[in-house]
């Protein structure tokens, strides 16, 4: 007499690392209508449809992008397909940054988040305009294009999506309104009780006149002090002035404070990143609590929509700039090649995502009852060397690469035409 198998699926074999769950071992996955149904050691294969081995394989909760440019063809060139930054890139969960606005959440909603086999979410942009090209228009980042009633409202209505709010404090605006913008952006944040995601480092060029009296190196300063508990500073490791690193080369020492009153940091990758600055903060010991990779179609290579603007005239080096392929994963590995170990990462992708837009219940997690997302990864062997816009190089030992990844069960595989081949050194 046969007996019916228990598991739809089964991940057998591979090193699971739940953080929120205080796993990491050798352990099975078993999965049941799209849900986690047991995580244990020596499941029975008889006890499953489908059995898929992934021995010496990492098998993970389904990875958390924490910074995504997704409001595709609404924001430019900017915006990318949010299937590939997610489940072709072994990434489940996007949030994506200040791509919708209180005026466009509900096409954001309509044609991105609906529609999408992967999880996403949002963080609303401060701004009316949301994330437009806006490198090339940086006066639609004015206080006058600052909403807090209307933005604040957009927010409480659509709690399932908007899990916080996106700011700027850069040199290229508090050199054109001071820091009125970044006052009503924490504002904002605080009627809505949502965490604010600040980026640091310049994102504008200086207007004519210069810098008006601003200094970039004192913007931190100045800006932490408005911020609450469970905000994100992001880009500590930019290249750019204003970021964690002061023009002395020395760790800002507010930093510390701020973490110790419960703000967070997430490294926010894409272009920004310089590994020579991320060593000199990570060394003071400045952990970031969140990864998000900040891929966009200025730094990877996809075709831009048609009449958008033309690529920037500092192609090489203007602010956006970058490398040609990259992904979460890959960003995973460069952290590693700081010195950073992968126990330490691990929760930058997982567990501390899903706390930072409080859905741990839902996300960041292989507990028995959520939902499958599950994210599996391998290690090619070997060294590896990789390059941010500065030409500083660093080597891996090792790169991690997406195989695939469950999305509420389903399995969808990494064939991202944006996902990096592994070339050693």
């Amino acid at each position: 007499m046969s007996i019916s198998p228990t598991f739809d699926l089964l991940l057998r074999g591979g090193r699971v690392i739940d953080p929120a769950s205080g796993i990491d071992g050798i352990r099975d996955v078993a999965i049941r209508n799209g849900k986690i149904a047991a995580v244990q050691s020596d499941i029975l294969p008889t006890s499953a449809k489908e059995v898929i081995d992934v021995t010496g394989k990492l098998v993970l909760p389904g990875l958390i992008d924490t910074h995504a440019h997704v409001y595709q063809y609404v924001s430019g060139r900017f915006g990318m397909n949010p299937d590939m930054v997610g489940v072709q890139s072994g990434v489940t969960t996007l949030i994506d940054q200040g791509g919708p606005s209180c005026m466009t959440l509900p096409g954001f909603r309509h044609f991105i988040a609906e529609p999408a086999k992967s999880r996403v979410y949002a963080f609303l942009s401060a701004y009316l305009v949301g994330g437009l090209e806006g490198h090339f228009y940086p006066n639609l980042y004015s206080p006058d294009g600052v909403d807090i009633d209307a933005t604040v409202k957009a927010a409480l209505a659509n709690p399932d999506l908007v899990r916080g709010i996106k700011a700027h404090a850069e040199i290229g605006g508090f050199a054109r309104w001071g820091i009125r913008v970044l006052e009503m952006a924490a504002e904002i944040g605080k009627r809505t009780e949502l965490p604010v995601y600040v980026h640091f480092g310049q994102l504008w060029g200086l207007p004519e006149s210069g810098t008006n009296g601003e200094d970039v190196d004192t913007i931190l300063e100045r800006v932490i002090p408005l911020l609450k508990e469970g905000d994100v500073l992001a880009h500590p490791f930019t290249r750019h002035p204003g970021g964690f690193v002061n023009r002395d080369g020395e760790v800002h020492p507010v930093i510390k404070a701020a973490i110790d009153r419960g703000l967070k940091i997430d490294v926010g990758h894409g272009s920004h990143f310089s590994y020579r600055l991320a060593k000199k903060a990570i060394a003071a010991g400045i952990v970031p609590t969140t990864l998000g990779a900040d891929i966009h179609g200025y730094n990877t290579h996809v075709p831009a929509p048609a009449g958008t603007p033309d690529q920037h005239e500092d192609e090489e080096n203007h602010p956006f700039a970058g490398q040609a392929k990259f992904s979460l994963v890959q960003a995973m590995s460069s952290m590693m090649a700081l010195g950073l170990t992968l126990e330490q990462v691990v929760p930058m992708v997982t567990s501390n995502p899903a706390k930072m837009i409080g859905l741990s219940d839902k996300v960041g997690s292989l507990k028995v009852g959520m939902d499958a997302d599950v994210s599996v990864i391998t290690t090619k062997p070997g060294r590896y060397t990789l390059r941010d816009n500065e030409n500083t190089e660093v080597v891996a030992d090792g790169l991690m690469q997406p195989l695939f990844c469950l999305r509420a069960g389903v399995r969808h595989d990494a064939v991202a035409a944006i996902l990096p081949e592994a070339v050693a050194a």
